[in-house]
């Protein structure tokens, strides 16, 4: 029997990617009102990883919370998107940048080694478990880990802010797809070596080098999105990305 300490992660991991995908999907369309008690029923989740999932969408961007409580999904351009994945990338260059410059501490620097390990064998076993849970946990614990490196409480409180932003996070479009075709391995992998790459800038105080990378490896989001349109030319596209459509082609 799980005991409430292991299934309580579980349980917000899925009710987040769960939310996340019923909004992308177009299953929710924006300015619908989303309740606790639906994701209860829709995702098969308690209540409390439904109001985490409720509160980390919102502060997403996804989700806008209503004067009177509860929430609304919100409207958003296409600019909105483009501009919060340009805008995280440019912060998470500065966090790898200070990172290395500072010195990263060797517990900082052990636990971000630890971090790609596991990493490592969540990417390395995608052809028989296309399940992307163990890689949006480890992923964010990944990007925390940097900021955490970066040393700068200014810096964190203004990344934290610009989360709010429509696609910001580093998971935002990472379960739209199960990893389960050749093409979300191919970004995964390379995704995955840039997590190896900026550690090892860092380690090396190249702070130029680090940078680089961690604004290149914010542009995974956007290989996500591209795959929605070349993977499946003639497949309908998920209702709530189709404005998308003419700045990905």
């Amino acid at each position: 029997m799980q005991t409430h300490e292991d299934s309580a992660p579980s349980q917000t991991i899925r009710a987040i990617l769960g939310l996340r995908g019923l909004i992308i999907e177009g299953a929710l369309e924006p300015g619908a009102r989303v309740l606790e008690q639906t994701l209860v029923d829709r995702l098969g989740v308690s209540r409390t990883p439904a109001r985490a999932a409720l509160i980390r969408l919102c502060e997403e961007g996804l989700l806008e919370q209503m004067p009177s409580g509860g929430y609304v999904v919100a409207r958003f351009s296409a600019n909105d998107v483009f501009d919060a994945i340009a805008i995280r990338g440019t912060l998470e260059g500065m966090a790898a940048r200070m990172a290395a410059e500072r010195g990263a501490s060797g517990p900082a620097l052990n636990a971000l080694r630890r971090c790609v390990q596991e990493l490592d064998g969540i990417v390395a076993g995608l052809s028989s478990d296309p399940d992307l849970t163990g890689y949006v946990r480890l992923n964010d614990r990944f990007h925390e880990l940097l900021l955490q490196a970066a040393q700068s409480p200014m810096l964190r409180r203004a990344l934290e802010r610009q989360m709010a932003l429509p696609f910001a996070a580093p998971n935002a479009f990472v379960n739209i797809s199960r990893a389960d075709t050749a093409q979300v391995q191919a970004i995964l992998q390379v995704s995955q070596e840039q997590h190896r790459c900026i550690v090892e800038a860092i380690e090396l105080r190249e702070g130029a080098r680090a940078q680089a990378l961690a604004i290149e490896h914010s542009r995974s989001a956007w290989k996500f999105l591209r795959r929605l349109f070349e993977a499946e030319p003639n497949e309908p596209l998920p209702p709530a990305i189709k404005f998308l459509e003419p700045v990905l082609r």
